[in-house]
């Protein structure tokens, strides 16, 4: 009865505005769909632009990758915003500690145990070695001749090397005496490391050349890699398990609430249909 009261025309126009609203949908479609908010496809494709500004065409793979990640993002911000964790009118930047402040609340992984560290340290013990490591005090000088001069007073005087270093050396460590530090390797520059892991302790090196000058090094110490104790090892491997463990605990959630939305990858994939 209501639909003869319309008439042909208006039954033909609100077909027609049906039918512009499908094609606009088919251009723009939905990816994620929860708790009664959609995530449409511009909604990714701005997000992807903005990612990979100035990194040329976007691979497949990658793409596929990124979406991955967004969708996650959009799903827990809508979670966050039903648990009252992003009030009404918050903007793009309340989100991220919103999510912080849903995770926080949401997700509470199982402590670990002493036992699950002791089983850790037996069975990782090589990935838990304490590398070498030297102690290093330096002088650096703008040309090789002042180099060559600070080693031979070195070479006569071993013990002055704090002296020189705040009086000559333009390194930012001079006022220390030129004490730099301890370092592992691949913690130094490649040609001061090869000069300090091949000096004894207490030596010191012939002129290196860097980008910042010449520097004399003087190994102040050596400790050489070790296995740690169960002791020394404990913090860090509990550290570790419990980051692993809360990570897991966190995927299982993002699964749980995606289990409840209604996801569409291929919308997003897909080329976009013709103008």
């Amino acid at each position: 009865m209501i639909r003869g009261a319309m008439g042909p025309r208006v039954a033909v126009l609100l077909a027609a505005g049906g039918l512009a609203l499908a094609a606009c949908e088919s251009k723009d479609p939905a990816i994620l769909e929860l708790e009664g908010e959609t995530v449409r496809r511009s909604d990714f494709e701005r997000h992807l632009a903005a990612v990979t500004r100035g990194l040329g065409p976007v691979d497949p793979t990658a793409r596929r990758g990124i979406l991955d990640a967004f969708i996650e993002e959009r799903a827990l911000v809508i979670e966050a915003r039903r648990r009252g964790h992003l009030p009404p009118g918050a903007g793009p930047d309340d989100e991220p500690r919103a999510v912080g402040r849903l995770l926080a609340g949401a997700v509470h992984p199982p402590p670990v145990t002493d036992d699950e560290v002791a089983a850790y340290y037996q069975a990782h013990a090589a990935d838990l070695a304490v590398p070498e490591t030297v102690t290093l005090r330096q002088i650096v000088v703008a040309t090789m001749n002042e180099a060559r001069d600070v080693r031979r007073r070195l070479a006569r005087n071993p013990t002055a090397f704090e002296v020189i270093a705040r009086t000559q050396s333009k390194g930012e460590e001079a006022g220390a005496g030129g004490y730099m530090g301890p370092f592992q390797r691949g913690q130094l520059p490649p040609e001061l490391e090869a000069a300090a892991f091949a000096l004894p302790e207490g030596g010191t090196s012939e002129p290196v050349q860097t980008g910042l000058g010449y520097h004399v090094l003087r190994v102040e110490s050596r400790q050489p890699a070790r296995a740690p104790t169960l002791d020394e090892a404990r913090e860090r491997i509990r550290a570790r398990l419990t980051g692993a463990r809360r990570a897991e605990a966190e995927r299982a959630f993002v699964a749980e609430v995606l289990a409840r939305a209604k996801v569409n990858h291929e919308a997003a994939l897909r080329p976009y249909p013709p103008s």
